[in-house]
């Protein structure tokens, strides 16, 4: 007889799976009581996301349909087709699917929790996150809140412009960093902007209270509409406690038009990098078009939220199963 694989058993404690469904349950009275509606939609989606920093995973059915469909990134497209139908502020707490990013804050499958306030700002729903986050975590576990410009975070971490420095100096000041020079001068500006972010800005951020950087590079809006005030920068913003990032929100974009311009220049990048290069998902720009009110959203990480709660140093000591264990 084989023997039982060494791997059966989870890493996450019965503590720290009763905390988690605390915490979940917290989450949904939180928003309930704010009078925003929960909803769900599929996990199995006929068009997946154009971004070239993600990467879906395709399904197959076994049938005469041989369609390719996909496990969502987000339940963001179909939340804003809800939106757009009339549904009002809706929240949804969902597992999401994405392959290649490994690590310790890292899992290929994990739980959003994202939602929608009809008519807010970006400055009023960073108000409902930290909110939240202090009803979910504790007042006296979290210092005073911080709002720090993209521009500023750069300013003050590496004495570097994100929005005015030449390409050369951020590659330098990359390289300085120590990023391996080969990979700094293959990087477009963005991916550098990223990079230092992830490695030299993002984990010194949040250590004594929550930080909220926000007025990204037009270049990263996304799905973010731009300043009015300033094209230079997006209205869209990113939460950091304790140096893990925990939240991404936007004003959402709602000219069809632009949208659609921003996926065809997705679709270029991933062309250009041999990527896969998905179909634009025509429903979405569909209701973009019969009229998504003006809103904000966020999704923010739920296991990363548990790990801070628990104390935790990797993602699956608060999983049931983790991805490499499902």
């Amino acid at each position: 007889m084989k023997p039982p694989s060494p791997d059966w058993r989870p890493l996450a404690s019965r503590a720290t799976l009763e905390h988690r469904a605390a915490l979940l349950a917290a989450a949904r009275e939180f928003l309930a009581s704010r009078g925003v509606l929960e909803v769900d939609t599929p996990q199995v989606v006929n068009c997946t996301v154009t971004d070239p920093q993600l990467h879906a995973a395709e399904v197959r059915w076994p049938a005469a349909d041989t369609r390719a469909r996909f496990l969502h990134t987000s339940p963001e497209y179909a939340m804003k087709r809800l939106l757009a139908a009339g549904s009002g502020d809706i929240y949804q707490l969902c597992h999401v699917f994405r392959g290649c990013e490994q690590g310790a804050l890292h899992s290929a499958e994990f739980m959003l929790l994202e939602w929608y306030r009809l008519g807010w700002s970006s400055a009023a729903l960073m108000d409902e996150v930290d909110g939240l986050l202090r009803a979910l975590l504790g007042v006296a576990a979290l210092g005073a809140t911080r709002v720090v410009s993209y521009e500023q975070a750069f300013l003050e971490a590496l004495a570097l412009n994100p929005l005015t420095d030449p390409d050369g100096a951020i590659a330098d000041c990359a390289c300085a960093q120590g990023l391996d020079e080969r990979l700094v001068r293959r990087c477009s500006r963005d991916e550098l902007l990223d990079l230092l972010m992830g490695t030299q800005i993002g984990p010194r951020l949040g250590n004594e209270g929550p930080v909220f950087v926000h007025r990204y590079p037009a270049s990263q809006a996304a799905l973010a509409r731009l300043d009015p005030a300033d094209a230079r920068v997006a209205l869209r913003f990113e939460l950091y406690l304790r140096g893990i990032e925990l939240a991404n929100g936007f004003e959402e974009l709602t000219d069809a038009s632009e949208q659609r311009a921003r996926f065809m220049e997705d679709q270029r990048s991933r062309a250009a990098r041999g990527l896969a290069v998905p179909a634009i998902d025509e429903a979405l720009l569909a209701a973009l078009s019969a009229g998504l009110p003006a809103c904000a959203g966020v999704a923010l990480g739920m296991d990363r939220l548990v790990m801070l709660a628990r104390g935790a140093r990797r993602i699956e000591e608060v999983l049931a199963f983790s991805s490499e264990r499902a």
